[in-house]
């Protein structure tokens, strides 16, 4: 939350919550009242006790003292309104330096992905995974290449996870141009990602999420030249290996049928575990492997976090030091006096 930020003297200042700033008036309307109604009071007193009298009956209390004590009531609680606002006064200024290394996620989008031996499909469950990845990240920056029949980046290295969040929700095999489950070229297309915005020493990561079933044959050679470069590979197996049909939908979603081969027999994906193990290992890096609906996505963060980090960002930053105790305390004397001052002078309070 940025408050409401102003300039005071050259100072910068800002106010967390500002609705307490609204709330502050109503302080000094208590008081007046309550300053009011110490005075009629006192008026209507001296109109029904004789002067002789008077001292004796109001023990010392008089108009001056109630009223001091309703101002001192009103002015305590305003400037304690002014301390839960929250007033933070910034004049330093710090570099900000974040530091994290390069990943960039190959998300398998042929319709072998479609399969729902993982509810709700392949596909789906990679994406929420994905998803909820980016929230375990800090400081990392995260790119997107998407595969079928090819490769291609569907979003570059960046930092913003919110942005990247909407291009995993638009990955669609319907919206690939050529079927089929090319992961050497998904491999070095994210070689060439990672290559052309590095930044320093920062390590760099592939995350490659599939079923394994490589239909190029140069997947191994494309993952010995990520590793090479010094290029990590996490490869996600996705589904069974004992086999599973390929929905076809229909226009509301609803399965229609099953994808069939020439000879009219029901095409089963086996999700090639043995070839992703290989695959990652060749590339320095580690096979993930879930059980049940989980695929085994988030098993990369402790990896990732043994990886060399690197300096991604540096910017001025103002930093706001926090001076709700300027007010916080004076208010706290003037309630005590406030409350001190009784219906009467300490000194001339009579016991009862």
């Amino acid at each position: 939350m940025t408050g409401l930020q102003f300039t005071v003297l050259g100072m910068r200042m800002r106010i967390v919550q500002p609705l307490w700033l609204w709330l502050a008036p109503l302080a000094l309307a208590l008081g007046a009242a309550s300053a009011v109604r110490a005075f009629r009071r006192q008026r209507q007193v001296s109109l029904l006790v004789s002067s002789s009298r008077r001292e004796q009956v109001l023990r010392g209390a008089g108009t001056g003292q109630g009223v001091l004590r309703s101002w001192l009531f009103g002015v305590g609680l305003l400037l304690l309104f002014f301390a839960a606002a929250g007033p933070q006064c910034g004049e330093r200024t710090e570099i900000v330096k974040r530091a994290g290394i390069d990943l960039v996620i190959a998300l398998d989008a042929s319709t072998s992905m479609l399969a729902r031996d993982v509810k709700p499909s392949r596909l789906e469950r990679a994406k929420a995974e994905v998803s909820a990845l980016l929230d375990r990240l800090k400081g990392d920056r995260v790119g997107l290449v998407v595969f079928a029949g090819e490769a291609f980046a569907q979003c570059p290295l960046t930092t913003d996870y919110s942005a990247a969040r909407l291009f995993l929700r638009a990955v669609d095999p319907a919206n690939m141009p050529q079927q089929g489950t090319a992961i050497a070229s998904a491999l070095l297309e994210a070689k060439r990602v990672l290559e052309g915005g590095g930044r320093g020493n920062a390590a760099k990561a592939v995350l490659l999420i599939t079923d394994g079933e490589d239909q190029q044959g140069d997947a191994l050679q494309a993952a010995t030249d990520l590793g090479e470069a010094g290029i990590r590979i996490y490869a996600a197996a996705v589904g069974s290996e004992a086999g599973e049909p390929i929905p076809l939908t229909d226009k509301d979603g609803k399965i229609a049928g099953y994808k069939k081969d020439k000879e009219g027999k029901t095409v089963l994906t086996r999700t090639d575990v043995a070839g992703l193990r290989e695959l990652s290992s060749r590339g320095n890096g580690k096979l993930l492997r879930g059980q049940g609906t989980d695929l085994g996505i988030f098993d990369i963060v402790p990896e990732l976090d043994k990886l060399q980090k690197g300096d991604l960002e540096s910017r001025l930053s103002v930093q706001y030091d926090d001076r709700y105790g300027w007010f916080a305390w004076p208010a706290f004397l003037l309630l005590c006096c406030a409350a001190a001052l009784g219906e009467g002078p300490l000194w001339r309070r009579s016991a009862q």
